[in-house]
């Protein structure tokens, strides 16, 4: 289905100037809160949850119309006391199932600690995206983020799509350019592939 530039986001990451330094975290397909926790102090902070509309990207991606309202929620993932990754997800209200018990009961508990430990979860394939304020997102990581002056003009992120029984929960991950400077957040080596 085409879209608009400004709302694709892709399935493919080439390397680029700008994102060689978040490739290791933008591909990374195991639990981001437990890489970061690996790299120091963990923290979540809640931003919001409640009903709210999704960007008009998510309600495509979830086969949602326009102005169909979903669960929403939105999280700062912090490593020592910096907030370094911006969590959006989104739940749409139908159909209920555990996974609108779980997200109304996670608290400060990090959605992705749920998702890696339940064997019933499923991931669909990532896709990625170079945001700046043309996307809702945008505006919304900066704050959370609390990123100073001056702010980046854009942010790389990704999205996934996990499925458990008949539900399906989108989740956007907006990264800080201050991830970068935790502790081991470089690999040895940055080999990847820079074509399709």
């Amino acid at each position: 289905m085409p879209v608009a530039d400004s709302q694709c986001w892709r399935s493919k990451l080439l390397r680029t100037a700008d994102n060689v330094a978040f490739l290791p975290w933008l591909r990374h397909r195991a639990s981001l809160t437990a890489r970061i926790q690996a790299r120091g102090r963990f923290a979540l902070q809640v931003i919001y949850q409640g009903l709210a509309r999704p960007t008009a990207d998510e309600a495509r991606a979830l086969g949602l119309a326009v102005e169909e309202q979903a669960w929403i929620r939105e999280v700062a993932l912090s490593c020592d006391d910096q907030r370094v990754v911006f969590a959006h997800t989104v739940l749409p209200c139908r159909p209920r199932g555990p996974l609108t018990l779980w997200l109304a009961r996670l608290g400060s508990r990090s959605l992705g600690a749920l998702l890696f430990a339940h064997a019933g979860f499923s991931r669909g394939p990532m896709t990625f995206k170079r945001i700046d304020r043309r996307h809702a997102l945008y505006s919304r990581a900066v704050k959370a983020l609390q990123l100073a002056e001056p702010v980046p003009c854009v942010l790389w992120a990704r999205r996934s799509q996990f499925g458990f029984d008949n539900q399906s929960v989108l989740v956007s991950e907006v990264f800080s350019p201050l991830l970068l400077r935790a502790p081991s957040s470089q690999p040895p080596s940055t080999n990847w592939k820079t074509s399709d």
